[in-house]
């Protein structure tokens, strides 16, 4: 058993490592493409995302430990005392399994789909006419852009791509001479041909390109092909985010780095086929990749496509084959015929993302941007929509002279492009575009609108778990609250005036603010849990958790008998159900056709419970290098939607799992009515609003409470 620094060995007892809990998680991601009540496509797409995300995983994650194993070789991970080496065997030692049932699962999808007329061909599965237009296109088309290229003595090896689909050959001159031949594919290119006939049969473009390889090569005779990609660490940006749970100074560890590091070196190769002991000892040499980072699949190296194939799919076979679109409702607690502001001001209100739609939230926006009294609108952005609704809002608000203040975030992991695009719009139309603190990325969710009203200043807050983006809006689940509670549109103000003048440090009265306020809070609460024994209670529902002190204080409370629930997504380094050290602690992750993002932490039961939505997650880069908020929820009709959600996902026995003590999962499964909570919501969603729209007049002013005993009822 390992020890930290100290000769502590009881502290890895309930915890593993967060790169083996990403993975499991991952693995759950890849059981949605089991699941035959999930519609075909949408099985195909589980199985894309999970290619996805460990493309991803190995970018980020493993190119990180990487990073480490060169600068901090003896750097131990402060949830199992392993060394980067050790976690990175770990890594290497658990994906090829994984990739066996992926590629297991890829057959069977693809043989249903076949069997439903999608079908992704190979050039012995076309007829005569499919062969003529294939060969058409790629006389037309592909072969006056292809670059094959031949490495040898000769020729050095040329840089590949990170990600990039490249066909390889084993080729032969007149003498017998061994050189290696590499056909890019190139990104011009459509990532597949849909054939003409029947619509449902088509090629990817590797596999088209492919078939011609031996007639690029002239007079090379080519003994062996196949489809290669490699994989580099991606780590350009040297993001701190990338050494979350490393103690020493990040920069003194990036400095070190700079100087030893082989720049973007190769951490995976993957290869679509089986090829020849000769082949492959060539492809290691000029590659410089080891066995263990090599890995042979039978599912497309880029998944990608299929999220562009089933556009091009759509209507086909009535829908069958993909999820039923969703249309969520107006919340029957909101009129449409009434001032947003007014009925703000009059209550809180929130919305339930994707069950709720955005339109209330874009329409306070809007009433704002012409409103005679609002007098400014201040607003964080992580992430926006390339057609954002919102973006468009703050244009026009600012055009019509409102004070209109931006807080972008011009680091959010790939959308940065985006981001800079839209804050020149923003800076364009009036607005005050500002890029937060130096070194911590602002993810917190906050839009602050100030009216003028007589002497008075009043305030309209909205704080969500999510970004403001309206097509993720449709894809997570996520909370808006929208409040006229004008203590929090105080601390909106400071929150605002804080991040103008770079001060972390602020004091506010009831908004949790990190990087200095929300861990704090939350250890004293647990605190005060642990005080109440048995009769304690800690639920937060999140996608991560990862940070030591937060685990170790729940640990501390299971044994004082407090009763935990976590509902998180994704990884979980907090090991449950070890008899006296976590027995208390209830592990809950759901997976299903909406992905999971909202952040609520309850302390405590009944009335006198505490509770908070909030933008953080329990993850050291959450807690301690982002700016993030957390808003209480105070209104009873809203912490009783909160409570009920929290109940509702608690009961899932269809999309839920449960962690077990060694950190794997199983579903779970009670023996009752089966219950998913996503299609609960969406269920009692989509009946409120045939409702509505059968009386459209009928408004109901009882309201939430009312919506809440529909909404969350089971039948």
């Amino acid at each position: 058993m390992p020890k930290d620094p100290d000769g502590n060995v009881k502290k890895y007892l309930y915890t593993q490592n967060r790169e083996i809990s990403w993975l499991r998680f991952n693995s759950r991601v890849l059981e949605e493409a089991a699941d035959e009540t999930v519609p075909l496509l949408e099985r195909l797409k589980f199985i894309s995302i999970f290619t996805s995300n460990l493309d991803e995983f190995f970018m980020v994650r493993v190119g990180s430990l990487f990073d480490l194993s060169l600068v901090s070789p003896d750097e131990i991970d402060n949830k199992t005392g392993m060394t980067p080496a050790e976690q990175l065997e770990k890594i290497y030692r658990m994906i090829p399994g994984m990739i066996v049932r992926r590629d297991q699962l890829y057959r069977i999808v693809s043989e249903k789909l076949e069997q439903a007329g999608i079908c992704d061909v190979n050039m012995n599965s076309v007829d005569a006419a499919e062969k003529r237009y294939i060969q058409q296109y790629f006389r037309a088309k592909i072969l006056p852009i292809l670059s094959p290229q031949i490495v040898d003595s000769h020729h050095p090896f040329p840089h590949l791509i990170n990600k990039a689909l490249y066909i390889a050959a084993l080729l032969h001159d007149k003498k017998e001479n061994i050189s290696l031949g590499l056909i890019p594919v190139p990104a011009s290119l459509p990532p597949f041909l849909m054939l003409p006939g029947e619509k449902g049969r088509y090629i990817r473009m590797e596999t088209l390109i492919k078939n011609y390889a031996s007639e690029l090569f002239g007079s090379f005779r080519t003994e062996d092909l196949c489809v290669l990609s490699v994989t580099r660490n991606a780590d350009i940006s040297f993001d701190e985010d990338k050494f979350d749970d490393i103690e020493g100074d990040f920069r003194t560890h990036m400095s070190e780095l700079l100087k030893k590091r082989n720049r973007l070196s190769i951490i995976r190769l993957e290869l679509s086929n089986e090829i020849s002991g000769a082949f492959m000892k060539l492809l290691k040499k000029r590659i410089h990749v080891t066995d263990y980072q090599i890995y042979i699949g039978k599912a497309p190296l880029n998944m990608k496509y299929v999220f562009a194939l089933e556009d091009e799919l759509s209507g086909k076979d009535g829908g069958s084959l993909s999820y039923q679109p969703y249309h969520p409702r107006w919340p029957e607690d909101l009129r449409e015929d009434m001032s947003m502001i007014e009925q703000i001001q009059a209550r809180d209100r929130m919305l339930f993302f994707p069950f709720d739609r955005v339109d209330p939230f874009l329409r306070l926006l809007n009433e704002a941007a012409e409103h005679p009294d609002v007098i400014s609108i201040k607003i964080t952005i992580y992430r926006l929509a390339s057609t954002s609704k919102i973006a468009h809002a703050l244009c026009r608000a600012a055009e019509n002279g409102k004070e209109v203040t931006a807080l972008m975030e011009l680091r959010a992991r790939f959308d940065e492009q985006n981001n800079i695009s839209w804050s020149k719009v923003l800076e364009d139309s009036g607005c005050q575009v500002i890029y937060g603190v130096e070194g911590y990325k602002c993810h917190s969710k906050i839009c602050l609108i100030t009216l003028r009203q007589g002497e008075k200043l009043q305030y309209i807050s909205q704080l969500g778990t999510g970004n403001y983006n309206e097509k993720t809006n449709t894809m997570y689940t996520d909370l808006s609250l929208m409040t006229a509670d004008p203590k929090i549109g105080l601390d909106g103000t400071v929150f605002f005036q804080n991040m103008l003048l770079g001060n972390l440090n602020g004091n506010y009265e009831k908004l949790l603010v990190a990087p200095t306020g929300i861990r704090s809070y939350l250890l004293d609460r647990i605190d005060r849990e642990i005080q109440k024994g048995q009769e304690g209670y800690v639920c937060i529902k999140a996608n991560a958790m990862t940070e030591r002190r937060i685990i170790d204080k729940l640990q501390e409370a299971s044994c004082a008998g407090v009763h935990v629930d976590l509902i998180l997504r994704g990884i979980c380094c907090l090991l449950p159900g070890i008899s006296e050290l976590t027995e208390n602690i209830h592990v809950t992750s759901i997976v299903g056709r909406f992905l999971e993002h909202a952040r609520i932490y309850c302390f405590g039961r009944g009335e006198d419970a505490e509770m908070y939505i909030s933008s953080a997650d329990m993850m050291t880069r959450n807690l301690n290098r982002r700016v993030e908020i957390a808003c209480p929820v105070t209104d009873p009709d809203l912490r009783q939607m909160l409570r009920e959600i929290i109940r509702t996902e608690l009961e899932d026995n269809v999309k839920a799992s449960e962690m077990l003590p060694d950190g794997t999962y199983r579903r779970k499964a009670d023996g009752g009515l089966p219950v998913d909570s996503q299609v609960v919501f969406m269920e009692k969603s989509l009946h409120k609003e045939e409702n509505r729209m059968a009386a459209p007049k009928q408004h109901h002013h009882g309201g939430i409470a009312q919506r809440l005993r529909d909404l969350f009822s089971h039948k």
